[in-house]
């Protein structure tokens, strides 16, 4: 069985730190970070497309400051990015963009030297069922689920950049205005989401300007890899990627073999000879296709065309001279678009984006770019007074509500048994008791007549403990589902932290949040939780 990586990370396993160093960690380290991206400077075409693009948004005296420093010898950047998901999408967008800002303050702060807070929005992906949705908890039953409702979402593979909100938008946040509008403060949040959530916008647009509204007195710089006027700046990446790619895969295979050596998985699998992004054909804003190598060298397969088309290299380049924006990256070769092209000091990332740079090393050096800090970004579980109340009336701590639920109705009968009936533990425990000191018996008078006899006594006790086991927990439950207070309690302080059984962070939007407490005073607890280069868990009550 594999390891998660990121775990095994932030927990200073040496197999894991073996592929990726926690440089992070260190203050040397992290100077040594900022020193060498120091070196490099921002081209001045990339600036002014960042001044356009970022002109777009709503004004920010602390973003065109962060502006003017970006084309200053000596600055450098704390990188972080996600995909354009509706109404911001999961909460850890707003915690990867708080933790960017504050590692950035913290390197200035220890070294000296200027560090802007730069968001990567991912505007190449195709993959609109990721985005195209947003889950509102809700005080009882299944959370509120928010979605565009296009009819191509399953199959579409046209850049989200080229894709506008469409008819969906007003009747999603019609919907969020009848489930949340009552909240003390949600006329000023939902007045932003309405104004740039717009059926003609961008996913990418309106992203954006919410996003920028609510940290536009920290600066945050956005990057759009998409604008056309970037596209020429990216070629030369592309134009590698395709050239030198039977060498590139070869490295990044060994790496991957190394990983799972070590008791890892591939985060991103390498397919043999393939480059490391797609090309859409029929156009910038036409669908994206992988490129693995064909039946004759020079011969490219597009991954998943309908008419299973081939393409030749010279093509390819020659299209990425006349049109580079028919190219885009993959997952690991984003990170050196970005590199290639930002003065990059760190970047902050959540567990997936760590994984896969464990696998960069030898890309990075392949290269010729050095790896900038990965720092894990903030993470956070918000125990508002819904769910401290949950908490209080059924006696558990926040890391408890982790367990199954199962698991922790058992416990709950446990701490509350009555009429008679014995905890769950006083029961196995007295049934075994009487158990084991018979067994042991028999096994001893029975050690002259057959020496293997005492195996089949392990044997037998182990089965029964298990059956007892189980026979116990299914009590433990009988005696909790008695109570269906409890049990209805338990499963609403499941759903506001544990939804599904994930990380709340990684399920629920922030509109929610926003219209109970404020947009910019929730965003504000954020940023005075966040602890740069921690990466543990804290919670937040607002």
């Amino acid at each position: 069985m594999t390891s998660s990586f990121s775990a095994e990370w932030l927990r200073g396993d040496p197999r894991a730190l073996h592929f990726l160093p926690d440089r992070f960690r260190h203050r040397a380290a992290r100077a040594e970070a900022v020193a060498a991206a120091a070196s490099r400077v921002v081209a001045p075409a990339l600036h002014e497309a960042l001044v356009a693009r970022n002109a777009r948004l709503p004004p920010s005296p602390a973003r065109e400051r962060n502006l003017e420093l970006l084309a200053r010898p000596g600055t450098v950047v704390v990188v972080t990015g996600q995909q354009v998901g509706l109404f911001l999408g999961p909460l850890f967008t707003l915690y990867k963009a708080a933790s960017a800002i504050l590692a950035a303050r913290a390197l200035a702060e220890e070294t000296g030297r200027p560090c802007v807070p730069v968001f990567w929005l991912q505007t190449e992906d195709h993959d609109l069922p990721e985005i195209d949705h947003c889950f509102v908890p809700r005080g009882s039953g299944a959370p509120l689920r928010l979605a565009l409702q296009h009819a191509d979402a399953a199959t579409s593979r046209t850049p989200v950049a080229h894709r506008q909100l469409g008819e969906g938008a007003p009747a999603a946040l019609a919907a969020l205005r009848a489930e949340l509008g009552s909240q003390a403060q949600a006329g000023e949040f939902l007045g932003l989401l309405e104004c740039a959530y717009r059926p003609e916008a961008t996913m990418a647009d309106a992203f954006a300007e919410v996003l920028a509204t609510l940290f536009s007195d920290e600066g945050l710089v956005f990057l759009d890899p998409r604008d056309p006027r970037l596209a020429p700046l990216a070629a030369p990446v592309h134009r590698r990627a395709i050239e030198e790619a039977s060498a590139i895969s070869t490295a990044l295979g060994s790496r991957g073999s190394a990983l799972e050596e070590a008791g890892f998985s591939e985060q991103v699998h390498i397919r043999p000879g393939a480059p490391l992004g797609f090309f859409s054909p029929d156009g910038v804003d036409g669908a994206r296709y992988r490129l693995d190598p064909g039946d004759a060298p020079g011969k490219w397969t597009l991954v998943g065309h309908p008419e299973n088309a081939t393409v030749s290299t010279a093509e390819l380049l020659s299209w990425l001279e006349r049109e580079p924006l028919r190219f885009t990256t993959s997952a690991l070769l984003r990170p050196i678009l970005q590199d290639t092209w930002l003065p990059t000091a760190a970047y902050v990332g959540g567990p997936g984006e760590i994984a896969y740079f464990a696998q960069l090393a030898p890309l990075y050096g392949h290269v010729g770019l050095p790896m900038p800090l990965i720092v894990p970004r903030s993470r956070f579980r918000v125990l508002d007074d819904r769910a401290r109340g949950l908490l209080d009336k059924l006696g558990l701590s926040p890391d408890e509500v982790s367990a199954s639920r199962d698991e922790l109705l058992t416990r709950l009968a446990t701490r509350g048994a009555a009429d008679g009936f014995d905890p769950p533990e006083a029961v196995e425990a007295r049934l075994m008791g009487t158990l084991t000191p018979e067994l042991a018996r028999l096994g001893e008078r029975m050690a002259s007549l057959d020496p293997s006899f005492a195996h089949a006594i392990e044997r037998t006790e182990e089965s029964v403990r298990l059956a007892l086991s189980r026979l116990v927990a299914k009590y433990g439950r009988a005696l909790a589902q008695r109570d269906q207070v409890t049990a209805e309690r338990l499963d609403r302080l499941r759903t506001y932290l544990v939804p599904d059984g994930a990380p709340q962070e990684r399920i629920y939007g922030l509109p929610y949040y926003a219209c109970r407490f404020g947009a910019r005073a929730f965003t504000h607890l954020v940023l005075e939780a966040c602890e740069p280069f921690s990466g543990a868990l804290r919670d937040l009550k607002p």
